[in-house]
């Protein structure tokens, strides 16, 4: 009995100090993409945050329903949010990073920052808070919960735009893409994948939305704490 309320205690605090870590790195990139777009315009806010959001982005390979759930950590299911979390590290890294062109002084590059850093903020806070003190108030369960309703066309939104935006230079340089002959005999052109996805992405989400909707009415339907 000793040892499983160890092991209890354990997650409890590791998982605490994981969702409060990440939630410090979302904080960080929602705060210098302000201040940036205050102070030099929206231009220059991704040069500002590209550290914070490239580590916290890629932090979610330790997601509680990727890595998490594998490991029993959490009962999240892996297929909840994997397709979600794909997503994101496809824009941060295979458009974002990969082909800066257009991309990085684009307004949607705001509008972008500010849909993933809320969501997660909320949503980091809320799961921190539960590890920390068994449960998480009202007000912030609401939050968790309601929040997409805005932020998550405005997200889907900037993706999407952002690949498009992306698509002349993926053409023009053939980065990622893999031409005929070779000894594979095999071939794959980014720029087609590229357009594979903003239709992926786009149908997808509107089943991801039906998807937080139908976690909405699970969630706040429980009997919630003040």
């Amino acid at each position: 009995m000793a040892a499983s309320a160890l092991s209890v205690v354990l997650k409890r605090v590791y998982l605490a100090v994981y969702n409060w870590t990440v939630f410090t790195g979302w904080s960080l990139a929602l705060y210098l993409a302000l201040k940036t777009l205050k102070e030099t315009g929206y231009g220059h806010v991704y040069k500002s945050v590209e550290k914070p959001l490239q580590l916290a982005q890629s932090a979610a390979v330790l997601e509680e329903q990727i890595l998490h759930s594998l490991v029993g950590l959490v009962r999240s299911p892996i297929t909840a949010t994997l397709p979600q979390i794909l997503g994101r590290l496809y824009i941060t890294w295979g458009i974002l990073w990969s082909f800066p062109g257009q991309t990085q002084t684009h307004i949607l590059v705001s509008t972008l920052v500010f849909s993933w850093s809320i969501t997660e903020v909320v949503r980091y806070s809320f799961f921190g808070t539960k590890e920390a003190l068994g449960f998480a108030p009202s007000w912030l369960l609401w939050l968790r919960y309601s929040t997409f309703f805005l932020l998550h066309p405005i997200g889907v939104t900037s993706e999407i735009g952002l690949i498009y935006i992306a698509l002349p230079d993926i053409k023009e340089s053939e980065k990622y893409s893999i031409k005929m002959p070779n000894k594979w005999n095999f071939s794959f052109y980014f720029f087609y994948a590229a357009i594979f996805t903003i239709g992926i992405f786009s149908i997808g989400s509107f089943f991801m939305f039906q998807h937080l909707c139908r976690q909405r009415n699970k969630a706040l339907s429980k009997p919630k704490i003040v």
